[in-house]
């Protein structure tokens, strides 16, 4: 989600700074109330409107990211769950079964498991 404009955000302080409510003021201006709410607030405080910048989050696991790697070109088939167990076994780490997903999301590595079409010698 994009951040809301600098513009937007200025409007809506100098409408409460004109006498209109946090709310109406977000009403009129089409924002959300706690928003005008917290807009408000943090002009207040700080005396400025920009939005906070926040860094992307990095995964634990990329500390580990050989030795996943590694378990994957080994045994390509291998499942989340075997990846977890190993992962726990052999660095200590407890971690979730999304979040393992997500890494290997990340590198274009899927997961997909069809024991029928295995069977069926189809791919």
């Amino acid at each position: 989600m994009r951040a809301y404009s600098i513009d937007l955000r200025e409007r809506v302080v100098k409408a409460v700074a004109s006498g209109l409510s946090r709310r109406e003021a977000a009403r009129r201006l089409d924002v959300g109330a706690a928003t005008a709410v917290r807009w408000a607030q943090q002009w207040a405080t700080t005396g400025n409107l920009a939005a906070a910048v926040s860094k992307p989050g990095r995964s634990p696991l990329e500390a580990h990211a050989d030795f996943l790697l590694d378990l994957w070109t080994k045994q390509p088939d291998i499942a989340l769950e075997e990846l977890q167990t190993e992962l726990l076994a052999a660095r200590g780490v407890s971690t979730g079964l999304s979040s393992i997903h997500r890494f290997f999301a990340r590198r274009a590595i899927t997961f997909k498991k069809n024991p029928v079409r295995r069977r069926a010698g189809q791919s």
